[in-house]
Formats: structure tokens, C-alpha cells, sequence
């Protein structure tokens, strides 16, 4: 995770986020993480399976002792965890609603941990991405969502993917980060006291 970020992009992106806020009362707050979850049962479930189905056809079509074959059968089982062990490999195994189901609840949950429904006039807005699962969201707190057309936030995520998909995660961020300001600053523009809330800053999180 250290590495999809620089020192100077994360900069970057908190650059974004305080030029973006200066022209709204709103506030933004940008998190990515590795993974939403860990998938640790991932590699011993199919691991398991295929440990399974490999004695059958060695059974049926050779004359190879019982011992033999459970000696493979365990073979395949411990190669198949240390195989499927890494992060990336884990997530890649697991069907896509379930991905998205994770980094959806993973997103709600740091738009709560990071304040964002407490924000004066509820103009809070979380940009979100989770790298194992590929998935990226923008959660807008009621104050600012009514306001905006439906498919705002869509378009800034899609446009947020396709950057990341194409190497360029910072821009995609910074960009992402410009588009929900000037929602913000269209329906909630500076007020005279208008104190800055929550941190400008990229918030990396380890999984």
C-alpha cells in the first residue's frame, strides 16, 4: 500500500482537498485501503476442494498405492494455501458481489469512523477506495446528496477507476477530489465561520 502512494502525491491530494474546501463549508475526506477484508478462509476452502477431487481419478485410472495418493492429496492441499495466501491472490478467488458487499459495508464504516455524518449541515463526503476488491465509492451525507443529480457520484467513480486502471491513482484522487468540491461549493459555499472539521490529508489504511 506504501507504494501505490508517494510521498508527493499524498501532498498532492491533501493539496486538493484544502483547495477544494476552501470554497465550500462542506468537507471531504479521502480513504484508501488495502482490502476490506482479510479472505484468510479463502485459500483453505479451495485448497480443500481440490484436495478432494484429486484422489478420485488417481483411484479410477492407476494403480498407484492408497499411500501415495494421499501423499499428493496433501501435497496439493499445502501448495494451493501458500499459493492462494497473498492478499491479491485471496480477494481474486472471491465472487465479486461478495467483494463489493465488503467494501461497501467497509466504506460505510469509515464515513462513520472519520466523522463525516457529524459535519455541520450534513455536507459530508467520503471518497473511497478498497485496492484488493478493485472498488471505489463516494458515500455524500444527506445535506449535500439531495442536492445533486442522480449519477454524480457515479460519474466521479468511474472516472476515478478509469485513472487508477491506467496507473494513475493520484490523479484519479486529486480529480475526483476537484469534482465533488464544486458540487459542494455549487449548494454550500463558505460561510463566515467556517471551521475545518476533518483532515486534509490521504487516509491509508493497512486492511
Amino acid at each position: 500500500m506504501k507504494s501505490l502512494f508517494s510521498d508527493q502525491e499524498r501532498e498532492r491530494i491533501s493539496a486538493a482537498i484544502t483547495a477544494a474546501e476552501g470554497n465550500t463549508s462542506g468537507e471531504i475526506v479521502a480513504v484508501v485501503t488495502e482490502a476490506s477484508s482479510s479472505y484468510t478462509y479463502v485459500p483453505f476452502l479451495w485448497a480443500a476442494l481440490a484436495a478432494l477431487i484429486v484422489p478420485w481419478p488417481l483411484i479410477h485410472f492407476t494403480w498407484m498405492p492408497v499411500q501415495w495418493i494421499y501423499l499428493i492429496q496433501l501435497l496439493v492441499f499445502l501448495a494451493l494455501i501458500a499459493a492462494l495466501w497473498p492478499k491479491s491472490m485471496r480477494a481474486a478467488f472471491v465472487p465479486r458481489s461478495v467483494r463489493k458487499g465488503n467494501a461497501h459495508r467497509r466504506a460505510t464504516e469509515q464515513f462513520l469512523a472519520q466523522s463525516l455524518h457529524t459535519t455541520t449541515g450534513r455536507t459530508g463526503v467520503l471518497i473511497f477506495v478498497s485496492v484488493a476488491e478493485r472498488h471505489a465509492e463516494v458515500l455524500a451525507d444527506y445535506g449535500i446528496h439531495a442536492r445533486v443529480p442522480e449519477g454524480t457520484w457515479q460519474i466521479i467513480v468511474d472516472n476515478l477507476t478509469n485513472d487508477i486502471g491506467a496507473g494513475r491513482p493520484a490523479d484519479g484522487f486529486v480529480q475526483a477530489i476537484k469534482h465533488a468540491g464544486e458540487h459542494l461549493s455549487t449548494h454550500f459555499p463558505p460561510g463566515s465561520r467556517d471551521p475545518n472539521e476533518l483532515p486534509n490529508r490521504l487516509i491509508v489504511l493497512d486492511g
